[in-house]
């Protein structure tokens, strides 16, 4: 596996392990499981409750370039500090193949949070329409507009005060508009000093060859504004011509290479989630095929792949996977059991800190400040600085608005009937099916240790350990599967 580091240490807390300690201990934690790591990510001083965190945002667009496979972390902490944060990043992660894992937490600190998590990611594909209708028509009367939606400025820009796009004199003609006509020219590599003369990325890193693609493929450069079906020729200022922007998107089609494979998709549902009961490392999949040209596949042991550190012995892939499935469905018809559970979300979610009041308490006094705007002229106090006041409130109402119904989108506060709703469904799951094992595995299953003679297995709810003997798997229909080995 190819991994990332990702670290983080907050000014709020001094007490708080410091970087060099994070690193110290996910190093230890990849080598010991056979993780390669590629790079780091570290945001210094910051805290986890804003999303004002550079290197993070960077780590997760990067996860998009299928670069690596997990992204560890000291403690689940350094990714997000409650369920909406860390179900919002999760979520863009696992799109991109990727899984976020903690070094000092084999079974995760108040588990019942991943179930919550899961929840809430359903809660925003089923529920969520009205409420993302409303954020989208929002954003397109800025759209119509022409106005600035957020997201990254491209280079060459900056936003005003109104929040439109202006051509920046520092980087646009000599830098985005000089790369174009390096372009065009079919010299791409004296595009490179952009480095040398100072220029940088948005996030002040050196211009890269994928930075130069995406700058030389952006449509904005011509002058083109686009948010969903809204797309405005001529919308925003333009840093080059159209038909320089033309040419060059003809020539990077000419000397377009053929788009690199797609990793396989990963069939091994227990990754990262079974461990190896002798020495406590990741059991990762792997196949071999037979003289009879079948495939074989299973889990084994990091420590017996390249040090040969342990002798545990490989367990067949679909075995162990059928058991905690198998085990799993069981768990979730114990009516009691998952009635605790559902108490134990409704209680957690109400910790969960929320920007949702103070956005409000905004909202109401804003609303007051254009009451008392319209009282005035109905008593005949208007003057133009009256007009530009009242214009100001009511565009800071709309704002308002949409960011109250952004953080609903992202924060929503589940019912008991909602909550119970998604808990009971599993039960009606096709395990058959791939998709929906892997859900099942998902949300509930935190760990799986393999022994010799046992199994343990540990669910993501308060008690929710199982201890298996193989004996009592042989007994069992799983018996019918052959031997874990």
């Amino acid at each position: 596996m190819k991994g990332v580091i990702y670290a983080r240490y907050s000014s709020d807390n001094q007490r708080e392990e410091s970087i060099e300690g994070q690193l110290r201990e996910c190093k230890e934690y990849a080598e010991r499981n056979d993780i390669t790591i590629l790079g780091t990510y570290i945001d210094r001083a910051l805290s986890a409750k804003t999303d004002n965190r550079p290197e993070f945002q960077h780590m997760i667009k990067d996860s998009a370039k299928g670069l690596f496979d997990v992204v560890l972390v000291w403690k689940l902490d350094r990714f997000a500090r409650n369920c909406y944060g860390s179900a919002r990043y999760k979520n863009l992660l696992k799109k991109n193949g990727v899984k976020a894992i903690s070094a000092r937490e084999n079974i995760s600190e108040g588990s019942e949070g991943i179930i919550l998590e899961v929840m809430l990611e359903e809660y925003a594909e089923y529920y969520s329409v009205e409420l993302s209708e409303k954020v989208i028509r929002g954003l397109t009367d800025n759209a119509l507009k022409c106005k600035y939606n957020g997201g990254s400025v491209p280079m060459g820009y900056y936003i005003d005060e109104q929040q439109y796009y202006q051509i920046d004199p520092k980087t646009a003609p000599d830098g985005v508009g000089n790369v174009y006509k390096v372009q065009r020219a079919g010299n791409h590599a004296e595009a490179y000093p952009l480095n040398s003369r100072g220029m940088r990325s948005i996030r002040g890193g050196k211009i890269t060859l994928n930075i130069m693609n995406h700058l030389l493929k952006n449509r904005r450069y011509m002058g083109e504004y686009s948010y969903r079906d809204v797309v405005k020729e001529d919308g925003i200022p333009a840093i080059v011509p159209k038909e320089l922007f033309e040419r060059v998107q003809e020539r990077l089609a000419k000397n377009k290479k053929a788009p690199a494979r797609h990793k396989a998709e990963d069939d091994y549902l227990l990754t990262t989630k079974l461990y190896c009961g002798k020495c406590g490392s990741f059991m990762v999949g792997e196949s071999g095929t037979s003289h009879t040209m079948k495939v074989h596949r299973y889990y084994r042991c990091v420590n017996t792949k390249k040090r040969k550190l342990c002798d545990k012995k490989a367990v067949k892939k679909d075995w162990i996977e059928d058991l905690v499935v198998n085990y799993t469905m069981k768990a979730i018809m114990n009516d009691e059991v998952m009635e605790r559970l559902i108490d134990t979300l409704m209680e957690l979610q109400k910790k969960e800190s929320t920007d949702l009041p103070l956005l409000k308490k905004q909202l109401a006094e804003t609303e007051k400040g254009i009451n008392n705007m319209l009282n005035a002229i109905q008593a005949g106090i208007f003057t133009p600085s009256t007009k530009q006041r009242l214009d100001e409130l009511e565009e800071t109402k709309s704002q308002l608005e949409v960011s109250i119904l952004q953080e609903e989108m992202h924060k929503p506060l589940l019912t008991r009937e909602q909550i119970a709703f998604f808990i009971y469904r599993f039960r009606k799951f096709d395990v058959t099916k791939r998709e929906q094992r892997q859900r099942l595995i998902d949300s509930f299953v935190n760990a799986v240790y393999l022994y010799e003679d046992k199994i343990i297995l540990t669910f993501n709810y308060k008690d929710g350990s199982k201890t298996i003997t193989l004996a009592e798997v042989e007994s069992s229909d799983l018996s019918v599967l052959g031997a874990p080995s």
